[in-house]
């Protein structure tokens, strides 16, 4: 890799580029990590960043979360059976909020704050 300069001023500074990094989508699980990170353990954040591997650690903590929530989700429809869809559908919808409010109090913690 050859570094290039710029002339500043009186100053040469030389021409630091990234490599490229394919576009990762990042969800809300991954975006809390990232305030996280960025908040509460700085100098880990900055690491990510400088080895650019911040966007596929928040990626695989996405991932990684949206799973565990949708496992304990189904665990928890087990032992808590939702109302009948078709017959009361608003009882339904808050049933699956209460679940999943419940299954990202479990994942959450774990997960993306430690």
């Amino acid at each position: 890799m050859e570094i290039t300069y710029s002339q500043v001023g009186d100053y040469r500074l030389p021409n630091l580029t990234l490599p490229e990094q394919p576009a990762v989508k990042i969800g809300k699980y991954g975006r809390l990590r990232k305030t996280f990170l960025k908040q509460h353990r700085p100098v880990q954040y900055n690491g990510l960043i400088l080895s650019v591997k911040l966007d596929e650690h928040l990626a695989e903590i996405d991932r990684t979360a949206r799973q565990q929530v949708e496992q304990t989700m189904a665990e928890l429809l087990k032992t808590n059976p939702a109302p009948d869809k078709m017959s009361d559908p608003l009882k339904w919808v808050q049933h699956q909020n209460a679940i999943k409010a419940q299954a990202e109090e479990i994942v959450i913690p774990s997960l993306i704050y430690s």
